[in-house]
């Protein structure tokens, strides 16, 4: 199998991961998660963050499909997810710092972009698991934008930092002849991406 084919099965496997999971943490409506980026972020690190833009678009259009089509326009959410975490693992590695990092970054990326995509196409409520919040807030007489981006940015810190760390661990514990088949070098794992 050459090196392109082995990358667009991983990123088709990154796609499959975040549908199963972004739908199963939709489905039960858990609140402060969505894991719907964990592929999106394992691509961004390996790959870099065109393949993980790709990845993120991908998604929420599978999603789409799959969920129904409130999913479609995140896919700008994701996708910019993909491109930030993946110049930063490209500029800094991806260890416990750049990770953390990563994921407080994209928390606040993340619902600035998807925010205004909420409010202009749903009216803030989107039938996840922070809708509650967001009514609650709009009741206490916050502006709409308020009421739907506090949640969301809340709801990011937990699910962004939590992915990043997965994804960090998950890397971790894979060999390195299949991490050299990527493209990521063995002395950027070791040296760089890992250190403390």
């Amino acid at each position: 199998m050459n090196k392109q084919t082995f990358k667009l099965g991983l990123a088709g496997l990154a796609i499959a991961v975040n549908v199963l999971a972004g739908s199963i943490v939709s489905s039960l409506k858990i609140p402060l998660l969505f894991l719907d980026a964990i592929g999106t972020i394992f691509i961004a690190v390996l790959l870099g963050p065109f393949w993980a833009l790709g990845v993120g678009i991908v998604t929420n259009l599978v999603m789409g499909v799959t969920s129904g089509p409130t999913a479609i326009p995140f896919g700008l959410v994701n996708g910019g997810i993909g491109l930030v975490v993946g110049l930063i693992a490209r500029k800094y590695g991806f260890g416990w710092g750049s990770a953390i990092i990563s994921g407080i970054i994209i928390s606040i990326v993340a619902p600035l972009i998807g925010t205004p995509i909420s409010i202009a196409m749903f009216g803030g409520l989107t039938g996840g698991g922070i809708d509650i919040f967001v009514l609650w807030l709009s009741q206490m007489g916050q502006s709409i934008f308020a009421a739907a981006f506090i949640p969301r940015i809340t709801s990011n810190f937990v699910d962004k930092i939590l992915s990043c760390i997965l994804v960090l661990l998950l890397i971790k514990q894979l060999p390195a002849t299949l991490l050299l088949k990527m493209g990521y070098s063995t002395k950027e794992r070791n040296d760089q991406s890992y250190g403390a």
